[in-house]
């Protein structure tokens, strides 16, 4: 057998770009379908949107069926109320999840792993089934058709605690005492140090409560029946009744919709950076 160096050499090149090839692969499967949605939204009444294959270049773009859309459909006061919903979910639950980090990970108290595992084995509960009690405290507590009502089962997360846990837990150690030294209070510390040392995370825990927010369906259709408060996803779900299943215009109302998501997301990538204050160490 000849032990060829060039064939060595070659070989991890190779296996890489097949894994490239792969991925590639994947990436365009998963992309057909939002490509197809943002065609399908710039067509004009005169295409087939149904032909095989797709067509994803309309032949005549138009911009008409978001024009239609935006004036037949208050949009615009959906788009608010997704915008102060999404907002006000992300910011107590990154509040109110790293509250509740904060002393699993470095503080010591009796119980702190069985309360851990408690609220981490919330995860494994499906949503379906904590939704009627959930809907029923939520009636007795005055919160249908209102806000907070949409905003109430999103307020904490057992995911954005586990989340925080970790990243708290990768501070050093030096970080709080010289704090302490510093005459800083608990909650300081928790401010001054923990919160800016987590920052990855808490950008990381920030974008996906606020692409679930700003989706959610299920829970805004349960706990809304006043249209003033519709957030965009139920708006886009009127579409198919007020226009006969026009999907062109329900492709422009989708459009609509996921725009802010991949924006916010476009946004926030570059925050999500390994932070120098983790890893400084005060002399």
């Amino acid at each position: 057998m000849v032990n060829n160096p060039f064939i060595g050499a070659i070989t991890p090149y190779v296996w890489r770009g097949i894994q490239y090839l792969f991925l590639t692969a994947i990436a365009v499967v998963m992309l057909i379908p939002l490509l197809w949605l943002i065609s399908t939204a710039f067509k004009s009444p005169t295409e087939n949107i149904f032909q095989f294959p797709p067509q994803f270049l309309p032949q005549q773009p138009t911009l008409d069926n978001f024009v239609r859309v935006w004036k037949t459909q208050p949009f615009g006061r959906y788009f608010w109320n997704s915008l102060l919903v999404a907002t006000l979910t992300v910011t107590l639950n990154l509040i109110s999840s790293a509250l509740a980090a904060y002393p699993l990970a470095r503080l010591n108290f009796a119980g702190k792993d069985w309360i851990f595992a408690a609220v981490v084995s919330t995860i494994m509960i499906p949503f379906q089934i904590v939704m009627i009690p959930l809907y029923i405290l939520t009636v007795q507590l005055g919160l249908r058709n209102t806000y907070l009502g949409v905003i109430f089962p999103a307020i904490a997360s057992a995911f954005g605690i586990f989340l925080l846990r970790q990243a708290f837990q990768g501070v050093p150690k030096d970080l709080e005492e010289a704090a302490r030294m510093d005459g800083c209070s608990e909650l300081g510390i928790w401010w001054h140090v923990m919160l800016p040392a987590v920052r990855p995370a808490l950008v990381t825990l920030a974008i996906f409560v606020f692409i679930g927010s700003w989706s959610e369906f299920l829970w805004p259709l349960i706990v809304l029946d006043e249209p003033n408060y519709y957030t965009l996803p139920l708006g886009v779900a009127t579409l198919a009744g007020t226009f006969s299943l026009d999907w062109r215009l329900i492709a422009a109302g989708s459009v609509i919709s996921i725009a802010p998501i991949l924006i916010f997301f476009l946004f926030m990538q570059r925050y999500i950076v390994p932070s120098e204050v983790g890893s400084g160490v005060k002399g």
